[in-house]
């Protein structure tokens, strides 16, 4: 179920790639916290989360046990065969995880988002040979989730991973937290050696969905999982939609489509490569007729300017947006990809045409 082992330092604790991570969002009681553990080591999952402390977006809900779960997890520990991570959000929390001999750590996206916030925890983490787990921040801000993993990693550990759980928008849509796909593979592209899990928990926000989003992480190439697992979930006293009981959570992994990276069959390969070529031939043509869209945009750039015309044309606009969508829909795409091509363009048109308004007149001769 879990695929083949590879070289990892989380392998060190038998945990196998893909890395699966489970457990409850918090810790709400020892009775609680024993079975679910219970049950996970059983089926051999190695590594549970729990919250101790839960940031909430507003005071008077339910805010973690706080430190007196750390009893709980040591008594857990000297009877299963199982390791614990939890969130750090300040100095504080790390100096008593580390005490109480917690395995590894997470630091929240609502921590990441705040350089100043992660930069202390990376203080009081130096001289610290520990797994640190780093949630993207919740704004899709590529360079602050670099950041954060990268101030981890100067303290000299570099047992660093970044976890994507999804970013903030303020919009309607089936998912708590947009996935915004492209901002963790770019991190990955970037960082190509840093371990990379997906929240599929955080990114639902609904058990119903958890299927399909591991699913996609791991057809993406992704390390691992971590999903939330509690045992009575809608009992539970934080995030309980998005939280799955234990069966549910081995449905989930024993459906996975586990996939190689590559493949031994030449034939495979040599019909890829072919396939490759004409999608490279492809993306010339396309792009040459981006340059020719854009030199069309320079000269109504220059025409508005010398008949003092604004650069945005509601009317144009919307009438590129109704009608490109229903094109491409013709020619079987996806009328949100279409669209949102296409308001790529649009937004480098307008920066294009702006630029023709602001140049001084010296810078037209």
């Amino acid at each position: 179920m879990y695929g083949k082992n590879s070289s990892h330092f989380l392998e060190e604790w038998g945990l196998k790639r893909p890395f699966i991570i489970a457990g409850p969002c918090s810790a709400e009681s020892e009775d609680q916290l024993f079975s679910i553990s219970r049950v996970l080591a059983e089926n051999n999952i190695k590594l549970a989360r729990a919250g101790l402390w839960k940031p909430r977006s507003r005071p008077n809900n339910f805010e973690g046990v706080g430190i007196q779960a750390f009893e709980w997890i040591k008594n857990i520990k000297s009877n299963i065969n199982i390791r614990f991570m939890i969130e750090v959000g300040n100095p504080k929390h790390v100096e008593l995880a580390l005490k109480n001999n917690i395995d590894a750590l997470w630091i929240g996206a609502r921590t990441t988002v705040n350089p100043f916030s992660v930069q202390e925890i990376a203080d009081a983490l130096e001289g610290v040979d520990i797994p640190i787990f780093v949630k993207n921040p919740i704004n899709p801000d590529l360079a602050l989730w670099i950041g954060a993993l990268e101030r981890i990693m100067q303290t000299g550990n570099q047992k660093v991973v970044a976890v994507h759980r999804g970013f903030s928008f303020f919009r309607e849509s089936p998912f708590r937290n947009l996935p915004v796909w492209q901002i963790p593979l770019e991190l990955k592209s970037s960082m190509p050696a840093m371990t990379l899990i997906c929240d599929p928990s955080h990114i639902a926000g609904n058990r119903t969905m958890i299927q399909e989003i591991s699913q996609k992480a791991i057809d993406l190439n992704y390390d691992g999982l971590m999903i939330e697992t509690h045992n009575e979930p809608e009992q539970a006293l934080s995030d309980p939609d998005q939280q799955v009981t234990p069966a549910k959570l081995f449905q989930i992994l024993e459906q996975l489509n586990l996939r190689d990276e590559s493949s031994p069959n030449q034939l495979f390969n040599n019909q890829l490569d072919e396939l490759r070529e004409k999608i490279d031939h492809l993306d010339r043509e396309i792009l040459e007729a981006i340059a020719s869209r854009m030199k069309l945009v320079d000269e109504i750039g220059e025409y508005k300017r010398d008949n003092n015309v604004t650069v945005f044309q509601l009317e144009r606009w919307k009438e590129i947006l109704e009608t490109r969508p229903d094109w491409g829909s013709s020619l079987l795409l996806n009328k949100q990809f279409v669209e949102e091509v296409y308001k790529t363009i649009h937004d480098e048109s307008i920066r294009v045409q702006t630029e023709i308004m602001n140049k001084a007149p010296a810078d037209l001769d």
